[in-house]
This record gives C-alpha cells, sequence and structure tokens, in this order.
C-alpha cells in the first residue's frame, strides 16, 4: 500500500525542512565492509606481528654469527642472563599476549565449549614455548652456571606463520563468495520514475534512488540501462538480456504483458514497466538470499569433518605430549648418541622442539575448510550458470541422483499448451459453447484451462473479455473443474471426472479422445447439465531438448521416469518421443508424491523435476527436488534447486555441477588428512635417527598454514567449471533448430 519513497516523503513535509530522511545501506554493503575490516584487522596483525618477530628471529639465528654484534648480544645482564634473552622476552611478549591475543580468547571459547579447536593447539603450543623460554630466562638471571637456551623465536614466528595463514586463508575465502557479491552489484543505482494521467500519458519523469521504487510505480528503461524492479511491460517493445539471472545467453524479446525481471539489461527498444515485487521480494533479492543461505548452511559429509576435528585435537595433544616425554626419556637414558643433540640445546630442549612441532602441525583448520569453501564456490558458480544450489544438503544429494521422476506439462513440454481441435456433439453455437467452458476455467490456475481461456477469446472482439460469473465453482486436482454458469452446471476435465459423476460418455467422443492421444494431444470432455456436449483437443510441444537430455541421462546411468496427472495415451505417446520407458499418468499430487516414496524404498537415490503446485510434495518428497525457473512460486519453494533458465538440460548441469563439487570435497579431504598423516611423523622425529632433519616448530607454523590455503586454493579451482561438452553440442542444434523455425514464421 505505501513504500520508502512516501515515508520520506512526508517525513520531510512533517519537519518543515528541517528533517532528512534516506534509506538504511544494504545489508550486502554491510556483510562486505564486516569481510574486508576482517582482512584488514589480519594484514594489520600480521604486519604487527613481523614488526617484532624479525628482531626476535635475527638475534637468535642470524646476529649471533657477525663477531661484533655476538659480543653485544652475549654481554651479561645479570649472572647468566645475556642481552640477547632480554632483547627477545622483550619483543617477543607482546607478540605472545597482544597479537596472540585471539588464540586465547578463541580457545577459552571452545573449551567453554566442552570441545577443542586450532586455537587451543596453537596457544598450547606457542605457550609451551614461551614460558619454557621465560623459566630459562629466570634460571639464568638467579644462576651462575645455567647455559640452556630459550625458544622465544619459536613462538614469535609460529604466530607470526599463523596469522599469515590466517589471512591468505581469509583473502582466498572471500573470493568464494564472489557470487553474492556480483548479484548484488546487478541492481541499478538509478531508476526512471514517471508520472502518467489517468489515461496512461506520461505526465513527467523523475530520476531516483532504485531503492525508492514502490510497487505499482511505472518505470522507464532506456536502451543499455537496468531493469530497476520486477515488474511487466505496459508499454514499447524490446529484447532483455536476462544472462545475468537465469544464465540464458540469447536476448528475450519483450512486449505489452511481458514480464521483466530486475537487474537484467533493455538492449534496444524503450519499455514503460510496472513494478510489481520490488526489496526483499523481488527475484534478484531472494536469488541472494537463496545463495547466501545455500553457503551458510552445511552439507551433510561436514559432519564428519566435524566428528574427525572433535577427537582429531584431543588425540594431537595425547601425540604431542607421547613424543616429548619418549624423546626426554630417550635423551636421560642416553637411548641415543649425545652428537644428536645441536650444540645450542640439551635433550629436554630437543624434545620439547618435537613436541611443540607436532602439536602445531597437526591442526584441523584445512580438515574444517574442506567442505564449506568447495560448497560456497559450487553453490555460486551454480548461481552465475542459472542452477540455483539451495544448500549443502541438496548439493551433496544431488550428487548420488540415479532416478529422475519428470513431469509432463511445462517440463518435457514447453509449458504453454494450444487449443487444436474442437468438435461438439449436440448442436450449439461454437461461441455460446466456449462462453461457458471459458467462465468456468478461468477460475483455475492449470496451464490446459489457461489455454482454453485463451483460445476462447478468439470469440470475443475486446483484448480482456469479461465472461460471465460462475458459481459453486470446484477444481478437482489432477481431474478438472466444475461450476454453474447462467444456471447450467458445467464440468470440463478427463473421463475419470465425468465417471465420478455418473455422466455417461458417448462412442463418439471416446473415438475423438483415442484419435486426440494418439497424437500426442490431451483431450478434454465438456459436459453441461450432466450430458457430454464436446471434446477438446489440446496440444503442448516438446521441448526442444527433452529428447536429447533423456539420452545424456541414460548415458549417466540415471533412470528417467514420468508422472503426469495427464491421460495414460497422451503421457504414452510423449514418453516415446522423449525416450522414457516408465509412464505413470492421471496422477493426483499425493500419488506422485507416493511414486517417489516407492522409488526411493526400493533404494534410488531420486530427483523430481516438475514446475506446478500440483509438484510441490514430490518436490518435497524426492531427495532432491528440481522446480523449472518459469514455474508457481510454490514449486520454486518447495525445491532444493532452481532451474531458472527453464532448461531441461540444467538438469544435466546440476547434477554434474554436484559431481564435480563433491570430487574437490573429497580431494581437500584427502589433502588434509593426507597432509596430517604425513606430517605428523615427520615432526615427532621419524626422520631424525636417519637423517637428522627435524622440523622446528616455526616450520611446522608455516606448513599448517600452507596446508590451509591449499584446500581453499583446491576449491577456488572450482571456479573454471565447465559444463559437459554435449550440453554445448545441445545448445548449438537449439540454435539452429530455433533460428529455423524464426524463418518459417517469416520473422
Amino acid at each position: 500500500m505505501t513504500g520508502p519513497r512516501n515515508f520520506i516523503k512526508v517525513i520531510e513535509e512533517t519537519g518543515s525542512g528541517h528533517f532528512k530522511a534516506e534509506i538504511y545501506p544494504q545489508e550486502g554493503g554491510q556483510r562486505d565492509t564486516h569481510r574486508r575490516k576482517e582482512i584488514e584487522q589480519y594484514y594489520r596483525s600480521f604486519l604487527w606481528s613481523l614488526v617484532f618477530t624479525i628482531p626476535v628471529f635475527l638475534t637468535s639465528m642470524v646476529l649471533m654469527y657477525i663477531p661484533g654484534i655476538k659480543g653485544v648480544l652475549d654481554a651479561k645482564v645479570v649472572n647468566m642472563l645475556t642481552v640477547g634473552k632480554v632483547v627477545r622476552l622483550v619483543l617477543a611478549t607482546p607478540v605472545q599476549f597482544v597479537i596472540g591475543r585471539r588464540f586465547y580468547s578463541g580457545s577459552y571459547k571452545s573449551l567453554r565449549r566442552g570441545s577443542a579447536n586450532m586455537d587451543v593447539l596453537i596457544a598450547l603450543g606457542t605457550n609451551a614455548a614461551y614460558f619454557y623460554s621465560l623459566y630459562s630466562v629466570a634460571r639464568a638471571a638467579t644462576s651462575k652456571d645455567f647455559k640452556g637456551t630459550d625458544f622465544f623465536e619459536t613462538s614469535a614466528m609460529l604466530i607470526s606463520f599463523i596469522l599469515l595463514g590466517k589471512y591468505l586463508e581469509i583473502l582466498a575465502k572471500g573470493k568464494t563468495s564472489n557470487a553474492i557479491a556480483k548479484l548484488m552489484n546487478l541492481t541499478p543505482d538509478t531508476a526512471i520514475l514517471l508520472t502518467l494521467d489517468s489515461e496512461g500519458n506520461v505526465i513527467s519523469e523523475e530520476e531516483i534512488d532504485s531503492r525508492l521504487v514502490q510497487k505499482n510505480d511505472v518505470i522507464k528503461i532506456i536502451p543499455g540501462a537496468k531493469v530497476a524492479s520486477d515488474g511487466f511491460v505496459i508499454w514499447g517493445q524490446s529484447h532483455v538480456n536476462e544472462s545475468m539471472i537465469t544464465g540464458e545467453a540469447r536476448p528475450v524479446a519483450k512486449r505489452k504483458g511481458d514480464t521483466v525481471i530486475g537487474g537484467t539489461v533493455n538492449e534496444n527498444g524503450v519499455l514503460h514497466i510496472k513494478a510489481t515485487r520490488v526489496g526483499s521480494e523481488s527475484a534478484l533479492s531472494q536469488i541472494v538470499q537463496l545463495v547466501e543461505s545455500a553457503q551458510m548452511a552445511k552439507a551433510p559429509v561436514q559432519k564428519l569433518a566435524d566428528r574427525i576435528s572433535k577427537y582429531f585435537v584431543p588425540l594431537v595433544i595425547l601425540i604431542s605430549f607421547t613424543t616429548w616425554f619418549a624423546w626426554f626419556l630417550a635423551g636421560k637414558f642416553n637411548a641415543y648418541p649425545k652428537s644428536w643433540i645441536p650444540s645450542s640445546m640439551d635433550s629436554f630442549q630437543l624434545a620439547l622442539q618435537f613436541g611443540i612441532s607436532v602439536m602445531v602441525i597437526a591442526c584441523p583448520c584445512a580438515l574444517g575448510l574442506a567442505t564449506p569453501t568447495a560448497v560456497m564456490v559450487g553453490t555460486g558458480v551454480g548461481a552465475s550458470q542459472g542452477v540455483l544450489i539451495k544448500g549443502g544438503q541438496a548439493l551433496e544429494s544431488a550428487h548420488k541422483v540415479n532416478c529422475i521422476v519428470f513431469d509432463k506439462t511445462g517440463t518435457l513440454t514447453i509449458g504453454k499448451p494450444v487449443v487444436v481441435n474442437t468438435r461438439l456433439i449436440k448442436n450449439m453455437l461454437l461461441q455460446d459453447f466456449y462462453e461457458l467452458v471459458a467462465a468456468t476455467e478461468v477460475n483455475s490456475e492449470h496451464p490446459l484451462a489457461k489455454a482454453v481461456v485463451e483460445y476462447a477469446k478468439k470469440f470475443k472482439d475486446e483484448e480482456n473479455p469479461s465472461w460471465p460469473e460462475a458459481q459453486d465453482f470446484v477444481s478437482i486436482t489432477g481431474h478438472g473443474v466444475k461450476a454453474t454458469v447462467r444456471n447450467q452446471e458445467i464440468i470440463v476435465g478427463n473421463k475419470s471426472l465425468m465417471a465420478s459423476h455418473s455422466i455417461a460418455v458417448p462412442s463418439d467422443a471416446e473415438d475423438m479422445l483415442a484419435e486426440a492421444e494418439a497424437m500426442a494431444q490431451t483431450g478434454i470432455l465438456v459436459s453441461i447439465n450432466g450430458e457430454v456436449i464436446g471434446v477438446l483437443a489440446i496440444s503442448d510441444p516438446l521441448k526442444p531438448d527433452a529428447e536429447e537430455v533423456i539420452s545424456i541421462l541414460k548415458s549417466m546411468k540415471i533412470r528417467s521416469i514420468m508422472v503426469t496427472g495427464d491421460n495414460l495415451g497422451t503421457a504414452n505417446s510423449i514418453a516415446r518421443e522423449v525416450g522414457i520407458e516408465t509412464v505413470i499418468a492421471e496422477a493426483k499430487p499425493e500419488q506422485k508424491a507416493e511414486k517417489v516414496k516407492e522409488l526411493q524404498a526400493s533404494g534410488h537415490t531420486v530427483a523430481m523435476v516438475g514446475d506446478g503446485i500440483n509438484d510441490s510434495p514430490a518436490l518435497v518428497a524426492a531427495d532432491v527436488g528440481m522446480a523449472i525457473g518459469a514455474g508457481t512460486d510454490i514449486a520454486i519453494e518447495a525445491a532444493d534447486i532452481v532451474l531458472m533458465k527453464s532448461n531441461l538440460e540444467d538438469v544435466i548441469t546440476a547434477i554434474d555441477l554436484s559431481r564435480k563439487t563433491f570430487s574437490r570435497i573429497r580431494l581437500n579431504y584427502c589433502w588434509a588428512l593426507g597432509y596430517n598423516l604425513l606430517g605428523i611423523p615427520i615432526a615427532a622425529g621419524a626422520l631424525f635417527p636417519s637423517t637428522r632433519f627435524r622440523l622446528p616448530p616455526w616450520i611446522a607454523g608455516v606448513a599448517m598454514a600452507a596446508s590451509s590455503v591449499s584446500v581453499v586454493c583446491c576449491s577456488l579451482l572450482l571456479k573454471y567449471y565447465r559444463r559437459p561438452r554435449k550440453l554445448d553440442n545441445l545448445e548449438i542444434r537449439g540454435i539452429r533448430i530455433e533460428s529455423s523455425s524464426d524463418t518459417m514464421h517469416g520473422n
């Protein structure tokens, strides 16, 4: 009834110029700002940690070999405490407790929830190095013969490299949600608002913020401009490029009455559109919400990673402690030669370094990133190709699909049925007959009913004729409709509807029905006052890619089944054309859902592809519900995957993308787990006896960070997903078919 523009106007007028009002910034901008702040925060933390860590590293590993400087660093402050140790203590402390504060708070929150995460391992590892070094400093200050070394460089460098890893990780993760940012940017900044008089003539134009567009506003779209809101054309004709929303590359012709989607680009003509859905109701906003919720939703396979992480961290702490204790005992009882111990440390310190390295290298963050990053990229890529996947659950189920149930009307067929034949059994004027039928059918949302009403308009002079009033209207889903028009009971539907009302179907009508069904047409019976008066034959042409899609699905070892409310003859005829062997006809919505459950019970993973309200129970019942984008809002709401282009080939794209995403998740798991299986023994000193090779804790930190970044980058490679080549061939043929039909129609 109102909108933001009216509120702003009232506020500014009421305040006599003292008040200004403006629309609040979009959520997407805030989310983007939050991500940028997080990136900046990690970047700043990393730079500050470097400021302190580089001198710590230099004083402990480089400057000690330069004669003049070595003398300064080795100078005694008190007892055995040297200048070098004091410098390292002063520099490492802010890194440990100020810059590394996030790891303490993360550990506290994790332990309070009764679990242990990566922060716990980092806190334990760095604290072990820092507090042992602090003990070493205290002993050196109070003893005249203590010669122990410190590990301040270990704790400082660990924190620095982990912060670098987190920075690179969050930078890469930001790229996984680029799909949302691109979608958000589709909305134009401004719109041209038209004011019309009572006759529809333009009185004035005004440029406004596109967020101030309200329902029922009339907006002018000039060539090259983006459509400011969802609506329908009330004047003009043009071609609109909808690829950014639907993924459909070819511009779509638009004229009076056609719907347009906000964010699409007007190509060549001027259009006046009436806004129907604005703000959060618009198709673009709903797509953004779908993609957002999909990227945040956990895939069931993620539970595996969560379970592993739950037991993994305590196990790592145990392995780390065991490693330290084993090397400590081995040193204590001289189980290995003294020459193995580096000159700068003793056996306890060597054991401690092995233990810390194990703790650091085994951080399970790569495991935690394996699924969500791949799901984020997969759903984003799907959205850019016109396949909206509602979360990890749908993505995971789709790769297991081995049976697809197709609805017929609007799914396998174009969904715009037309009346191709009318036969009257009784003497009656065709105009009168259609007036009664249209008055009954105009109340129904079924595509066949719309086809009948559209055909009936031919018998009227005006474009939007009024029909006689229909009383006691009843829609019998899957069978037909009945109503009382001009005191006559009109029933329009199939044979079973006539049988349920005890109406005899004459043999002439039976023959006409059989003839229509043989030609893949739908036969509809019309009875007036309990007597069959006529038969309508309605044809709904097949989608040009239907036969090829079914063939490709067979090659992918996926079984195709057709379930329809239409009669068996028409259903069989359509099924033969496309190559489907199993057909269930004259099915009510609940029977479609029952069939899906039967297939599931027999061990199939079932996808249901449909477009109508009557498909929604089956879409919900299926493992994966796929709704055709041109279908009803209810079907789209019920589905797990929405095919925006309304092309059947996107069924294959959805399944193929799901398979590719899951192979990437498996690869990520192999990478993360394989890395730990290899890294932990090396860090624990498995190679040390034979090669003297050991992994210092700070290098273990670098390796841990690298594993997380590599998993994210592995997921990011999904951005280069290309749909199966067979579908490209299909599209080329589709263009040829379309252009030849254009020639036939003289376009």
